[in-house]
């Protein structure tokens, strides 16, 4: 069985994270992840602070064992939502799009973990500084919002430039991959993307669908006009959104009218016309819906394997 030092940092039988993805990670698929022994992460998103309150409240009361909040820096609630993970007492944090420098001494203060989201060295060696307890060097090949490196370039700089933890995402979806991110240096991944088929996750049916039905060039990046791409599936409606996004005569705030609550739309009413699918690029590894505890047990069974014959190009 593989263990590493995330294993007992964050109390938890595999070193895997469920990725936070907004109107997807919610208490349900949190708790499945973490009873099948990896981190289930609850995704705070744009929500109110007492929406996420219920959230917390309701995944303690589906599983014993720890679990993490994803709080997104942007968040016009993030004030709110901060203090919320301390009253409740979650174990975990995980922060995405901005520095969480402000809030960490409150949270470490707290008892909770503190593992932010990074897309570059610069920004590792900073949440380091703060006191982040790991990182997430995500690549990519992820799904929604993403940096310029991949993972297989930004993992390795990420290990070198820090001496806290890294946990490996972007282009994750296997046994195959979860070797390769220990190869690199990471001690544990994060993967999102195969866990929107987890039989537990309440995604809309048509999403779920769209991603085993997905191909190895199935997704596109939008958002660069803003500095701010997004992975997500082809669909007309990514298309025409990239294509107004180079057509000088769409102002941003008609982009911005355009792509508001496409997100929602995908994940909770499966909306093909007007959603936007997010997915990272191994959707067209993911072929069947399986419990979350399934996924966990065959990606790790997949790894040993793989670790297993590591050395076999190696002469002495």
């Amino acid at each position: 069985m593989i263990k590493t030092p995330i294993c007992e940092l964050f109390g938890i039988e595999y070193p895997v994270f469920q990725g936070g993805m907004a109107w997807i990670g919610d208490a349900e698929l949190a708790a499945a992840v973490s009873n099948a022994g990896g981190l289930g992460i609850i995704s705070a998103m744009n929500s109110s602070g007492e929406r996420l309150r219920k959230e917390i409240q309701k995944a303690k009361s589906l599983t014993d064992k720890p679990f993490g909040v994803n709080i997104m820096l942007m968040s016009p609630h993030v004030e709110e939502v901060a203090k919320i993970v301390v009253e409740e007492q979650v174990p975990v944090v995980t922060t995405g799009a901005g520095n969480p420098a402000k809030y960490i001494p409150a949270w470490k203060e707290a008892g909770i973990k503190v593992v932010p989201v990074v897309a570059s060295t610069g920004v590792a060696k900073l949440v380091a500084r703060a006191g982040a307890d790991a990182v997430i060097a995500e690549g990519g090949e992820s799904g929604g919002h993403v940096g310029e490196l991949t993972t297989m370039v930004l993992v390795p700089q990420v290990c070198d430039a820090v001496t806290i933890p890294v946990i490996a995402a972007g282009g994750i979806g296997d046994g195959r991959g979860i070797a390769a991110g220990f190869m690199l240096g990471a001690v544990g991944v994060q993967m999102g993307t195969r866990f929107l088929v987890a039989k537990e996750c309440n995604v809309h049916p048509v999403y779920k669908e769209k991603i085993l039905k997905a191909n190895d060039i199935a997704t596109m990046t939008t958002g660069r006009r803003f500095g701010h791409p997004v992975r997500v599936l082809k669909t007309p409606f990514a298309k025409e959104y990239q294509r107004l996004e180079f057509d000088r005569n769409t102002t941003d705030e008609q982009m911005e009218g355009y792509a508001a609550g496409s997100l929602r739309l995908a994940a909770v009413e499966g909306d093909v016309k007007q959603g936007s699918f997010m997915s990272g690029q191994i959707a067209g590894m993911v072929k069947k819906e399986q419990t979350a505890k399934e996924i966990i047990e065959e990606i790790f069974e997949e790894a040993e394997a793989v670790l297993g014959t590591s050395g076999r190009w190696v002469v002495k």
